[in-house]
């Protein structure tokens, strides 16, 4: 039985949420028209910033006439966040913003978004939404492992689960111990958090003797927040038994519920009545077709905090269109496993850490724990990869010790074209992280 198979009812109608999952394409884009023009007219009367640079562009709200006069739109960047701290780009009288969530791991200024209480309910109806798709019922226990506060992640799937009638087990991140206790206990059946600290979760529990398919009920995994790729889908549903689900979000857009994949796995599907999303070239920032590869732009269209016009994610993606075997006529983004800003470029060659992460899990002995480090010699650029590989590793000789370290480094430089050092560690040894994993330590002097 297939993992999917196993965290699904299949005989379940569909939750009566996703209706707008299958609206025609026709009325889909009339919708969205007709929000994107009222968006627009927003952003230009109440956002300085907007109003001026549509205004250099030679443009007003009267000239979105069709979806595809968004292109005349101006983008929006973080950094115009982090400028306009703390609140030059929120649209609604402070008498209707019900909350405000910031961003997390970074360094000075947060960015600052205004919620009113009609973007939280387009937040909650997008995650909700997913967490339908995802095969998630009224019987589910849900515990959420994401961090609560500034961060979005835990509301959001905290919203999902309440709003779909789950049992939700708001653990937060931390106090990993409890968490398995309560997750055995307490006959958790789905858990949201980064798939790292599930990895973390995995490692704990196993060295407390658990064993995720006899001890626990556990089925869905939601895993989101940071790049993940589908050799590391693979490890956990082996590690576990569970079907892991791929929800995408961000805190300027409106947290976890912007898009998820369905059982098919063949794209994430944008809840794109609120979330409109384009395909740009990263260095021309023209737009390109559907189906080719470029940086993921989106523009909401009916939140009215801090409503974002053709924001820039830095996720590098391809839309994918057509109906789905699913039924959903809702397009779809490709899997984000890489991020246009977490790029390397080592010896003039871009790489990313989830290319790294595909060539490693696809050796034998190899555990879903690395680091990458940067540095340079010199003039040279030198990149290291840290991973930890099985107890039994170590227990064979010093020629299968050198055997195994070949191979990972011919499978890296397969996909990369560089030659690695690889330095072997034992399991638990590498840094764990209970939020966003820092994967990569760049060591290079600043220029």
């Amino acid at each position: 039985m297939s993992p999917y198979e196993f965290a699904h009812d299949l005989d379940t109608p569909v939750h009566p949420i996703s209706a707008l999952d299958y609206m025609p394409r026709e009325q889909m884009e009339a919708l969205q028209l007709h929000r994107l023009k009222a968006t627009v007219k927003l952003c230009y009367e109440r956002v300085p910033l907007t109003r001026r640079r549509m205004d250099e562009r030679g443009v007003r709200p009267e000239h979105i006439k069709t979806l595809k006069d968004i292109a005349l739109l101006p983008f929006m960047i973080k950094h115009d966040l982090r400028d306009e701290y703390p609140l030059g780009l929120n649209a609604a009288d402070m008498s209707e913003v019900a909350r405000f969530h910031c961003s997390s791991g970074t360094t000075g200024k947060p960015i600052v978004i205004t919620n009113t209480l009609n973007d939280i309910e387009v937040w909650r109806n997008g995650a909700m939404r997913a967490f339908a798709m995802f095969g998630l019922r009224a019987h589910d226990v849900l515990q959420v492992s994401y961090g609560y506060g500034l961060f979005t992640g835990g509301l959001g799937a905290h919203y999902a689960g309440e709003g779909i009638g789950c049992a939700v087990l708001p653990t937060s991140g931390g106090n990993t111990e409890r968490q398995l206790m309560l997750m055995r206990d307490l006959g958790v059946t789905a858990i949201a958090c980064t798939p790292s600290y599930f990895l973390h979760l995995i490692d704990e529990g196993i060295k407390a003797g658990m064993d995720f398919r006899r001890d626990t009920r556990l089925k869905h995994g939601i895993f989101g927040a940071e790049p993940w790729t589908n050799a590391m889908r693979e490890k956990i549903e082996d590690l576990t038994g569970i079907c892991a689900h791929d929800i995408y979000g961000l805190t300027e857009i409106s947290g976890p519920g912007v898009a998820g994949d369905c059982q098919y796995r063949c794209g994430l599907h944008v809840f794109e009545d609120h979330f409109y999303p384009e395909i740009v070239d990263p260095e021309t920032l023209e737009p390109l077709p559907d189906g080719e590869e470029g940086e993921l732009v989106f523009t909401t269209l009916d939140r009215t905090g801090t409503p974002m016009l053709r924001y820039r994610t830095r996720d590098i993606s391809r839309i994918m269109t057509g109906v789905c075997k699913c039924g959903r006529t809702i397009r779809r983004i490709a899997r984000v496993s890489a991020r246009s800003d977490d790029m390397l470029i080592i010896r003039g060659v871009n790489v990313f850490p989830s290319q790294i992460e595909t060539g490693l899990l696809a050796v034998d002995k190899v555990l879903p724990h690395y680091q990458i480090v940067v540095d340079r010699k010199g003039d040279l650029d030198s990149l290291e990869v840290k991973v930890e590989v099985m107890p039994e590793a170590f227990g064979d000789d010093i020629k299968s010790l050198e055997s195994l370290k070949r191979r990972i480094g011919a499978s890296i430089q397969h996909i990369i074209n560089i030659n690695v050092a690889v330095t072997l560690a034992e399991p638990n040894s590498l840094p764990r992280s209970e939020g966003k994993i820092k994967r990569v330590i760049d060591n290079r002097p600043k220029e």
